[in-house]
């Protein structure tokens, strides 16, 4: 059997946050970096944040796993995540060392390359990227052992008692095809998160998420801090978006919400968003869960004139190279599938049509023209059955594992200093 993914160890957050690792050029650019602490602050860097069975989490520990998960974009408070999963990892290890489970050094080694492989590097060469954005190997490794402990533990306890039957897996199979036929009328509200302020921006988003109720005050919280330029109507875009055209942080946020919900926080580079659901339905003409698209991103001076004329003299990206002739590094064209595509890139390209431009983004002062070149589905083989009952097994050990999670974590004592 493969090894478990869901919830049951470090699978579960790559599972959702792995595609936004290495998109495009360079490995870790353009996520938004946590303020580094001040040289008072870094004097309590291992001074104890909570006990967990006699066992110490410090504060620096904190600090890195939450640089780990900011780096990931993974939706809402890094700092929070953090501590709940350091908190979870000492309860998972702590019931492992009693029931002498041990990962070798190899299979630690080839749990990192796993992980590792999601984003097509080495372990080697993730542990090099991490270390330059200020995360230390042995972060990461810590990370991979605890999913390792737990997985182990749960195969150990459940493995051979999850019943699995054919309806089972025709279930499955319905329940995959579900989300390519969905498609959504959502409201936005972009949260600029300028360099040295993203904390700020984060602190806001979480704010407006946990208090906004109803359209209206959604409405009004667009207009008063939204840098879309849907901000001024009320946040509201206006296009029906297919569920398989936008990103994957995206559209999982978005397929947890009843109409009317607001989202958590979505982390994207320099801006924090926060969605509305309005309306959802069936859309028959959705396209494949897997798609492909091209895009152009021109950057020009953000002025209406500058946009204006582009706009008008060009139909294709290709016209995009001549506009761009002589000018080093203010075009670039990329491939890639929907789901991978930057998540403030992403949900501009779910907007347009091929030819069509969106000039809703800026970057260091410079306005960014965003073309989308195509949008092609990628044809999926028949899903095979045998590897669908082994997920529908997991999904169940997923069950099992977090009702298991919740015994250990409530028999723990965990405490602060």
């Amino acid at each position: 059997m493969k090894q478990i993914e869901t919830g049951l160890g470090w699978g579960k957050a790559p599972r959702r946050l792995i595609t936004a690792l290495l998109l495009g050029g360079s490995v870790l650019g353009g996520m938004l970096p946590l303020a580094m602490p001040q040289p008072a602050q870094a004097q309590n860097l291992f001074a104890p944040r909570l006990y967990v069975n006699g066992t110490v989490i410090t504060e620096y520990e904190v600090q890195q796993r939450a640089r780990f998960y900011e780096l990931l974009r993974q939706p809402g408070d890094p700092e929070e995540a953090a501590v709940k999963a350091l908190i979870d990892e000492r309860v998972q290890m702590d019931t492992g060392k009693r029931l002498g489970i041990k990962p070798t050094q190899d299979e630690i080694l080839k749990g990192m390359e796993e992980f590792a492989s999601r984003a097509n590097l080495t372990a080697e060469q993730l542990v090099g990227e991490l270390q330059k954005a200020g995360v230390s190997p042995e972060t990461f490794r810590d990370f991979v052992t605890a999913g390792l402990v737990w997985r182990q533990m749960v195969r150990a306890k459940f493995l051979g008692k999850v019943p699995v039957s054919e309806a089972d897996v025709d279930k499955a199979l319905e329940k995959a095809a579900r989300p390519r036929a969905l498609k959504v009328l959502v409201s936005e509200l972009v949260i600029p998160a300028e360099p040295g302020k993203e904390a700020e921006a984060l602190a806001l988003a979480r704010r407006l998420s946990e208090t906004i109720r109803g359209e209206g005050a959604f409405a009004a919280a667009a207009r008063e801090y939204s840098a879309a330029p849907t901000g001024q109507n009320g946040g509201r875009v206006p296009e029906w978006l297919s569920l398989s055209t936008l990103p994957s942080a995206i559209s999982q946020e978005i397929l947890g919400l009843e109409a009317g919900d607001v989202s958590g926080p979505v982390v994207v580079p320099n801006a924090v968003v926060l969605f509305q659901l309005r309306q959802i339905a069936m859309d028959e003409t959705a396209e494949p869960i897997s798609v492909k698209v091209e895009w152009a991103e021109y950057l020009v001076p953000d002025d209406a004139e500058t946009i204006a004329r582009v706009r008008n003299s060009v139909d294709e990206c290709n016209d995009l190279y001549g506009l761009a002739k002589g000018q080093e590094g203010v075009l670039t064209v990329q491939n890639s599938t929907a789901a991978a595509v930057p998540g403030d890139v992403g949900l501009e390209l779910a907007k347009l049509d091929a030819g069509e431009i969106s000039a809703a983004l800026t970057r260091g002062g410079l306005r960014r023209l965003v073309m989308l070149c195509s949008r092609t589905p990628v044809m999926e083989a028949e899903p095979d059955r045998n590897r669908i009952k082994e997920q529908v097994i997991n999904e169940k050990l997923d069950g099992m594992a977090n009702g298991y999670l919740e015994e250990l974590r409530s028999a723990a004592i965990i405490r602060q200093p």
